[in-house]
Order: structure tokens, then C-alpha cells, then sequence
């Protein structure tokens, strides 16, 4: 680890002989001050930062914070165990301080009264501590030298922070690029320099790490070392691979690990490096959190610090990157060869880009979040964010700030610094209410006035603020039958039911053999083919878990694969799935009126709607059968 660091206490008296020389002469003498800080003032003197200076705090706005705030949630989150854990070591000397990639302050923790009381005013949430706006001081310089610094009393550019002594470490992104800083400031001289850098050190490396684990909720995260004994600890290499055995990133330690640039890992397939694809690394994931890899680097034992447990959308590619990727599932694609299910799609589109809400409807495993993403997509607001939010997943206790956000001290156990909501969030994107019917009855009175006023207002601000959303909903519930049992306001079910789209049960598609296709494509098979006696099995199953259900039965017969093997049987897949797969067939049992709706319902489908031909196909007239949709459904 390079550091810019200071060994001598003469440079507090060197410092302040080159500042009274640059009052004098207007310039940085030459041959006086460290080379790291005579270059940090020389850049300071540029950007027409005045030595003398004062403090200058401009506050910002509510807005402005919450903004800066949501935008940089993932390193705060990620930030905050380590800011405690060194608040409770570090904070009765000096402070804690966390900024973004711009050196604006998102934290601050320790003496900060007694500290701000010495001078240090401007420390403080949304204050930009930039080397172009602050001069030398260790947050910017660290973020302009990309390296960890040190900064000795003295050393500061502005003279007023003559008497403090800084330490900043900068945190990285799993692509590498500089996300923030994380720095120790307090008054008098640095003194046992080292020990404050390796603590900053090993805080980052812990922040990096959960960083790097929540940027791939859907892929495979491991920790690895050619040691067990260094599996959780700052030595550890991190690495993210997709389903289809893709590298997706690799953390600065993993590359030293595997002898190798990030450039050449990132994109590669995993058996090059580690000797296994991504579907039997998943299996073995499975089976243990840990274990031990023999690949061509040597010997290296592994941690599990996330497999994916929920399905993967439908229709969409293995993600190259922790950015959103720009390629989505098409809307046609997704509606197969239903040709009715195709135009209620483009309708939805069209709704949603003439700022209309859309309900999707439709059995669980459907696909509702992937549909609504794709709309999301082909939309304008596609660079924009999408926000999902799954009502029946939050406690009824949380729900309320989850949505709506907090401002710090709302409530006992707020988090520090408050919390933007996820309206905000979606704020100019799209918001996501999935299982809108589970959302409690008393919550829904508040989100129906959002969605009329387009204002918002964190737990605890008096203040609202405007927002900008496009809505989708979803539920698997009939939110009709909701309203009449007085469980889901009336009004509200007007205001979130402006195109609505049923996402047909994967025993009524048409396109199942282009959806096995499809999802194998997905699962980086795009090779692999089904054996007929397996294809039978499968497209005879009713599949009452739907698309999610079909994938997880396709994921374990990838996994089972022997290397080479292109086509998947019956043998691929464990005895207990087999089971359940033949146990079951297509349901004929049930009622009479149960057995004509589904035949009608087939034919309704099969024929797009058209009722002349449907009734046609099923032998009864028209009016025949209007009079028994209406019977069956009264």
C-alpha cells in the first residue's frame, strides 16, 4: 500500500515558513514542503483556493440532501457498521468522516462539537471538501492521488486548519473506480501514523467487501485464498460470477490472488481460472458454504457469501457488469406467440409513456417483475431508476418507512441521518408496488394521497417534497373481491388500475418450447436442447410455480451435467423433482362448472378474443356462450 506520508516534526515549521512565503510572494516555494504537498498546494493555488480562507459552509437544501443522500445509499449502507466500529475506538479524539467520490461529506462521527468549536465548522452532511474548494487536506488529496494520505499538522493548505492532523484511505467499487473515502481527523500531530492507516485500511476493506457482495443480489459472490486461515480478512479475494459462469468482477486483492489484470479476468469464463463452470460452482455452493477449489492458479479454499436463491428474469442476458445493463428483454419476445397477450404489452407501453399507471395481474411466478421491468425499459424513463418494492415482503411495522423514508430521530431505532424512501428514490424512474393487494389497509389512504398530490413526506419532516414517478403495480390477489371484503380501498384501486395486463399461468402458453429456449439462453446454455422424453414430461406438467418453477427444474439439470454434455434427460434430474414431475399430471379433477370456464377460457385465448370463433370451435353459438360466461363467473 503507497501512502503520502509525513515522519518528521520539523514540517510543521517547514509548512508554516512556505505559507508565510506563498502570503509574501503569492507562490509555493520551491524545495520546502514534502513533494506530495508542495504538488497538492500547487494544485490548491490553481483552482484559486485563498490559503487564509475561512470557513464556508453552504447548506443545502432538504432536497438537495435527501438526493445526495439516496444516491450514495449503497456505500452509506455499507459504511456504517465500519463508521461505529471506529467511532467507538477513534471518536473521542477526533472524526470520523465518509464522503463520496466528490469528497462531499455523507457522515460524520466523534467529538464533532468540540472539534467543530476549533474551527472545523464545515464538517458537516453535504459540505465539499475538494482539494479545488478546500485546498490540501486528506479527503480530496486522497480522491486526487487515489491512494491513501496522510496529512500533518501544518500540511493543510488553509491556514485555519493549521492545527490538525488527517488520514484518509479511498474506497473502491468492484470495477475498481474510486467510490468514496473514508478519513480520520483530528487535532495536534499525526503520531503513530501507521496504525491509523491500517486501521482506516482494514474498515474500507470491510466496507469494499459489502459493497461488493450487494452489488450482485442475483449472482454468485465468493471469498477465496490460497489459505483458509486469511478467508475473512482484508487479504481475501473477492469474486462475482453469473449463473452462466461469467466473471462479472473481481476485487484488487482477487487479481493479485490470480496473478492477473482485472481487464483479463472480467468477462472471461470461470472454468479458465477456476476449473468449474458457473452451474456446478452453484451446485457445489449448495451444498456447503466452504470449501476448496483445485484449479490451475493452486489450491484455493472459498467462502460463500452469496448464492442466488430466487429465479432470475426471464428473457433477460447474464449481467457483464454491476452497472443495469442496457439490454432488456423485448416486450414481444416475452409474449411469445400470444398474440392477445403481445398487444396488451404494447398497450401497457404506450400507457405507461403517456403517464398512465399499469396493474399487471397473474399467478405467482409469472414473471410480473421482469414484465414490469421491461416496460420500464422501453420507455423513456429508461435511464432512469427502477425501484422495486415488494409489499407482502416487509413487515406491516416497516413498510411505512420503507416507502416514505425518515428523517434521523423519527422514531427510537432511526438510523443516523435519516433514511430516503423509496418513492424518492424512484424519483424520475419507475416504482414497482409488487403485491399490491398484501399492502396493510391503513397505509393505503397515505400512498393514495401521494399519488394524487405527486408529494411526498418523510416520518418525522414537516416539509414535502415533489415527486416524479411512473407506476406499475402487481398482485396475484383479484383486487376486485379486495374492495367489495373492504380490504382494498376503492379508490385507490382506480388510481393504480389504469391498463391492466394478465400474465397468463405457464399451463395455458402456447410458446413453451421458445420459453425452455429462451431461459436456457438465460442460464448461459444457449447449446443445451432437451431430450424428448424430458421435453413430454415437462410440457405436460401443470407447473403451479409457473416460469419460476420451470427454471429452477432447467437450473438443476444444467447442474447435473457431465463437462461436454449438450442435451438434458430424465437422468439430469433427482429422483424427488422426477416424482413431483409425474406424480402430476395436467389437473382433470374438479367441478363441472370449474372444467367449463378453463374450456372456455382455452378457446377465448386460442382465438384472441374473438367470442364468434371460439364459440365456433367449442360447438355452441354465441349467445350460448355469453350466457354461460355469465353463469360461470356470477
Amino acid at each position: 500500500m503507497t501512502l503520502i506520508k509525513t515522519n518528521s516534526p520539523k514540517l510543521h515549521r517547514e509548512a508554516r515558513l512556505a505559507r508565510e512565503k506563498l502570503h509574501l510572494e503569492g507562490e509555493v516555494p520551491d524545495g520546502v514542503l514534502r513533494a506530495e504537498i508542495d504538488a497538492s498546494w500547487r494544485r490548491s493555488l490553481s483552482h484559486g483556493v485563498h490559503f487564509n480562507a475561512k470557513h464556508e459552509l453552504a447548506l443545502e437544501s432538504s432536497a438537495s440532501l435527501d438526493l445526495l443522500l439516496a444516491s450514495n445509499r449503497l456505500l452509506i449502507d455499507a459504511a456504517l457498521p465500519a463508521i461505529d466500529y471506529l467511532a467507538e475506538r477513534q471518536g473521542k479524539e477526533g472524526l470520523i468522516i465518509l464522503a463520496n467520490s466528490d469528497a462531499t461529506i455523507l457522515a460524520v462521527e466523534g467529538r464533532a462539537d468540540r472539534l467543530k468549536g476549533s474551527g472545523l465548522q464545515d464538517i458537516t452532511l453535504g459540505a465539499c471538501w475538494s482539494e479545488a474548494v478546500r485546498g490540501t487536506n486528506a479527503l480530496g488529496t486522497a480522491l486526487v492521488e487515489a491512494r491513501p494520505t496522510l496529512i500533518d499538522c501544518g500540511e493543510h493548505y488553509l491556514d485555519r486548519l493549521s492545527d490538525f492532523s488527517c488520514t484518509s484511505v479511498p474506497i473502491h467499487c468492484p470495477q475498481g473506480d474510486i467510490l468514496g473515502v473514508l478519513d480520520l481527523t483530528r487535532e495536534g500531530p499525526l503520531g503513530r501514523a501507521h496504525d491509523s492507516t491500517a486501521l482506516l485500511a482494514m474498515a474500507v476493506s470491510q466496507i469494499e467487501s459489502r459493497v461488493f457482495n450487494a452489488s450482485y443480489p442475483d449472482e454468485i459472490v465468493l471469498a477465496f485464498h490460497s489459505r483458509r486461515q486469511y478467508l475473512e480478512s482484508p487479504w481475501q479475494g473477492l469474486l462475482a460470477v453469473s449463473l452462466g459462469g461469467q466473471i462479472l468482477a473481481v476485487s484488487a486483492q482477487a487479481c493479485q490472488l490470480l496473478h492477473a489484470e482485472r481487464s483479463a479476468l472480467v468477462g472471461r469464463r470461470c472454468e479458465e481460472f477456476l476449473g468449474v463452470d458457473g452451474l456446478q460452482l452453484l451446485a457445489r455452493l449448495h451444498q456447503g458454504g466452504t470449501g476448496s477449489l483445485q484449479t490451475a492458479k493452486g489450491e484455493f479454499f472459498y467462502k460463500t457469501l452469496r448464492a442466488p436463491q430466487r429465479s432470475i428474469n426471464v428473457g433477460s442476458p447474464p449481467r457483464t457488469v454491476a452497472k443495469p445493463a442496457k439490454a432488456q428483454p423485448d416486450l414481444e419476445a416475452l409474449a411469445g406467440s400470444n398474440t392477445r397477450y403481445a398487444r396488451a404489452l404494447r398497450m401497457a407501453r404506450q400507457g405507461l409513456a403517456n403517464e398512465l399507471p399499469v396493474l399487471l395481474l397473474g399467478e405467482t411466478g409469472t414473471g410480473k417483475e421482469v414484465i414490469a421491468r421491461a416496460l420500464h425499459m422501453a420507455g423513456a424513463r429508461c435511464d432512469k431508476p427502477f425501484v422495486a418494492v415488494n409489499c407482502a415482503a416487509i413487515p406491516e411495522g416497516l413498510i411505512e418507512s420503507e416507502l416514505f423514508g425518515y428523517r434521523e430521530g423519527a422514531f427510537t431505532g432511526s438510523r443516523r441521518g435519516g433514511m430516503v424512501g423509496r418513492l424518492q428514490q424512484a424519483h424520475g424512474g419507475t416504482l414497482f408496488l409488487d403485491e399490491i393487494g398484501d399492502m396493510p389497509l391503513a397505509l393505503q389512504a397515505r400512498l393514495l394521497r401521494v399519488l394524487q398530490d405527486r408529494k411526498v413526506a418523510p416520518l418525522g419532516a414537516g416539509e414535502e417534497q415533489d415527486i416524479d414517478v411512473a407506476l406499475i403495480c402487481a398482485t396475484h390477489r383479484d383486487l376486485k373481491r379486495l374492495v367489495e371484503d373492504k380490504h382494498f380501498r376503492e379508490d385507490l384501486f382506480y388510481r393504480v388500475n389504469g391498463i391492466s395486463v394478465m400474465l397468463p399461468a405457464l399451463r395455458e402458453r402456447e410458446d413453451f418450447a421458445a420459453l425452455v429456449s429462451r431461459l436456457l439462453v438465460t442460464l448461459g446454455a444457449p447449446a443445451v436442447v432437451l431430450h424428448d422424453d424430458l421435453d413430454r414430461l415437462l410440457s405436460g406438467y401443470h407447473w403451479p410455480g409457473n416460469i419460476r418453477q420451470l427454471e429452477m427444474v432447467l437450473r438443476t439439470a444444467l447442474a447435473m451435467r457431465e463437462p461436454g454434455e449438450t442435451v438434458l434427460t430424465l437422468d439430469h434430474l433427482p429422483d424427488s423433482m422426477l416424482d413431483e414431475l409425474t406424480a402430476s399430471e395436467r389437473p382433470q379433477a374438479g367441478s363441472i362448472r370449474e372444467n367449463e370456464l378453463e374450456l372456455i377460457r382455452q378457446s377465448l385465448d386460442a382465438h384472441q378474443g374473438n367470442v364468434s370463433a371460439a364459440a365456433d370451435a367449442l360447438g355452441i353459438s354465441r349467445a350460448t356462450l355469453y350466457r354461460k360466461l355469465k353463469q360461470l363467473r356470477s
